[in-house]
């Protein structure tokens, strides 16, 4: 009897081990900087099994700097970064076949102090602006394009920009070194709580300069080949991070948990940080934004020339991935 029953058993046990286990999750591997603010919503992905859900595990890898993401997911050492729209596009019209996923709508801005004598852009004439970044940082290039079109010079020439660290040009503010500075949303939302204000953000100046809503500034960065190749994986990840930002969206005891990340001086700041990064999460059609940014990109690529966009004068083609801007 009981040999008549191990038979079957084992010989089922034989049939399982050949078939071998459930399919283990696909492993994406995120390129992150130690700092950046996207570690926030990542860790809220893994913490909340949000990738696991969506039948992935999400592979955090520190990097050093912006310029180390991008050579790691050239390289293949990473599957996706986080970079802008131009990025992708000068990387597609080089030959290097990457694709961008929109992440947040939250800008540079130009900030000055509460009480300054400069009230608007024609006051900016003269004055010493600090800007985080290079001369070809593309919030600075966009609201140069306002103030040419609102006040009639370019305060490249006819104002002092100086460019520096972020957290440098933050701090040459507080130090009055600087009439007003254009930095990160993140830099910004600290100023803000300090009780700075927004001249102009760099989100106003996109509209002035043809969008008809809000675009990104940053994204989500996948090399198109391995996003084909593993459309399932690539798709999950997109979704997982969709459903961190419904979560940030919606849950204070979220921010709670992920206070300690931010880096937040004071209640004032960490609530700020928190609206200001809710504002941004991207709320419109792709296709829509899609569209949107390309008419920023050709003002860009007038303004900013070859150092900045490469060979191509227009967005290239499929810089948005083209799985998202037809339906998932």
């Amino acid at each position: 009897m009981t040999k008549r029953v191990a038979l079957p058993l084992l010989a089922a046990l034989f049939m399982w081990a050949a078939a071998g286990p459930a399919s283990a999750a696909e492993t994406v591997r995120v390129g992150l900087l130690k700092f950046g603010t996207v570690n926030w919503e990542i860790d809220t992905i893994v913490h909340n099994g949000l990738d696991a859900a969506e039948g992935i595990a999400i592979e955090q890898v520190p990097l050093a700097s912006n310029d180390a993401t991008r050579i790691a997911l050239l390289a293949g050492d990473v599957d996706v970064i986080v970079s802008d729209w131009l990025f992708v596009s000068r990387q597609r019209a080089e030959g290097f076949p990457l694709v961008y996923v929109p992440y947040s709508t939250s800008v540079g801005a130009m900030m000055v102090k509460a009480d300054s004598p400069i009230k608007s852009l024609a006051d900016l004439k003269g004055k010493r602006i600090g800007v985080a970044g290079s001369a070809l940082d593309k919030s600075w290039l966009m609201i140069r394009g306002l103030v040419q079109d609102r006040a009639g010079f370019d305060p490249a020439t006819a104002a002092e920009p100086a460019f520096g660290a972020p957290p440098l040009i933050a701090e040459k503010l507080r130090q009055g070194e600087f009439d007003a500075a254009i930095n990160f949303w993140h830099y910004n939302a600290r100023l803000e709580a300090e009780g700075y204000r927004t001249l102009v953000s760099a989100q106003e100046a996109a509209h002035a300069l043809g969008a008809s809503g809000d675009i990104t500034a940053i994204g989500y960065v996948l090399n198109e080949t391995w996003a084909n190749a593993h459309k399932d994986a690539a798709l999950a990840f997109v979704h997982a991070s969709q459903a961190a930002k419904k979560l940030l969206a919606a849950s204070d005891a979220e921010w709670e948990r992920l206070r300690p990340m931010t880096g937040a001086e004071s209640d004032a700041v960490f609530t700020t940080l928190r609206d200001r990064y809710r504002e941004g999460i991207p709320s419109r059609a792709i296709a829509e934004e899609q569209a949107d940014t390309a008419k920023v990109y050709e003002f860009l690529a007038k303004i900013g020339g070859e150092k900045l966009v490469g060979p191509a004068a227009t967005m290239a083609e499929g810089t948005f991935w083209s799985a998202l801007v037809h339906g998932s």
